[in-house]
């Protein structure tokens, strides 16, 4: 059996290339060396990006966001699978918030409907007052509650003991001012309530008009419906104006109209503003607030003087 050859020394490596340099026919200046194939697509600087598919990144392509600021697109944070504008978390934040107000609005509108049509139970509501002022009280502290603490409002259960509470006595509040009018204007208010609501939102998927960034205007119309609304107290004594309510009660359901517009698109966050997704419980209370707001404006606009 043969041996192999031994390696060639230096000088006998190096003497072909002193020969080439001589002559003039090789130059590195002119011809550098051929270098290898990369073994990897080449990116940018700033991102190293693994061959295989990692479930933790995104890829570069979709790291700006049409709901996230432009300026901070580069940043790394954007990266994460598990932020706001990942499209499963908002469809589930949004999939939640519906869920709740929609028990919400079934448990109020069995209400109203219970205080409506039961003659025994809207004379009773009617007549002890004391329960009305009861149930204002109950819905003023746990408002405040869901509203001011965050720990009240993420934490369960104290979060849905609370909007149950809360959704309860302001159901409580509709169904007695909705006793005082006529079972008709009432079934036709609520239709007209969920028509106005159903467009509102809508028009909140589809249009590309930002209401989140009105906050000054929302905030100047409701220190004018305020003030409108003290006036009306105080001019109560000497008599029932008619004009003035009617003009209270359009701009009023106006005004919370524009506020449902405002809260969904925070819902569906698709513009400058957006919720947290982890306020589902604060999100269920604007909007369902804003829906009642409306029924009982619109009861006051078409309903009787009584």
């Amino acid at each position: 059996m043969s041996l192999p050859a031994a390696p060639p020394s230096y000088a006998e490596a190096t003497a072909g290339d002193k020969e080439q340099g001589a002559s003039g026919s090789f130059t590195y200046a002119s011809q550098p060396p051929p270098m290898p194939p990369p073994t990897m697509p080449m990116h940018p600087s700033w991102a190293y990006v693994h061959p295989g598919p990692s479930p933790g990144y995104s890829n570069a392509a979709d790291m700006s966001s049409p709901f996230s600021d432009p300026s901070s697109s580069s940043s790394f944070d954007d990266l994460s699978g598990s932020n706001w504008e990942d499209k499963n978390v908002r469809r589930m934040f949004i999939r939640k918030v519906f869920c709740i107000l929609m028990v919400q609005l079934m448990v109020t509108f069995g209400v109203v409907s219970l205080f409506t049509f039961c003659e025994p139970v809207r004379k009773f509501v009617q007549y002890n007052r004391v329960f009305y002022l009861t149930s204002y009280m109950t819905f003023m502290g746990t408002y405040l509650m869901l509203v001011c603490s965050t720990n009240a409002r993420r934490r369960y259960p104290t979060n849905m003991i609370l909007l149950a509470i809360f959704t309860l006595a302001m159901s409580y509040m509709a169904g007695m001012l909705a006793s005082y009018h006529n079972t008709k204007v009432v079934m036709m208010c609520v239709g007209i309530t969920a028509l106005v609501c159903l467009a509102i939102t809508l028009f909140c998927f589809q249009s590309r008009v930002d209401f989140t960034t009105c906050h000054g205007l929302l905030f100047s119309l409701m220190m004018v419906l305020m003030i409108t609304g003290l006036l009306l107290f105080f001019t109560a004594p000497f008599g029932y104006i008619p004009w003035l309510h009617t003009a209270y009660a359009g701009f009023g359901a106006l005004v919370f109209t524009l506020f449902l517009a405002f809260d969904m698109q925070l819902l569906i966050g698709n513009r400058r503003y957006s919720l947290n997704p982890e306020e589902h419980v604060f999100g269920a209370i604007c909007l369902y607030m804003d829906v009642v707001y409306i029924f009982l404006f619109f009861l006051q606009l078409f309903g009787s003087r009584e």
